[in-house]
């Protein structure tokens, strides 16, 4: 049934094939292609929480009890 309401193209929906083979086309192609991937590449790490590298090491100006009012951290 397929074959009866879209007959079978040799190119492409919207350009034609020509114009599909050239270099500029490819290198255009690769460039999106690449950008696609980054972009999803950011959304997902969005997802995730920030992460503080300060928060691995201990650094030598940081208090080593608390000066709060609170002293137990409430």
């Amino acid at each position: 049934m397929s074959d009866e309401l879209f007959p079978m193209m040799l190119g492409g929906i919207l350009f034609s094939e020509g114009i599909m083979q050239t270099g500029s086309f490819a290198i255009l192609a690769a460039f999106v292609a690449i950008n696609t991937i980054l972009y999803a590449a950011l959304a997902v790490a969005k997802i995730f929480p920030k992460i503080y590298p300060g928060d691995w090491f201990r650094r030598l100006n940081r208090r080593s009890e608390t000066r709060s009012i609170h002293p137990h951290g409430s």
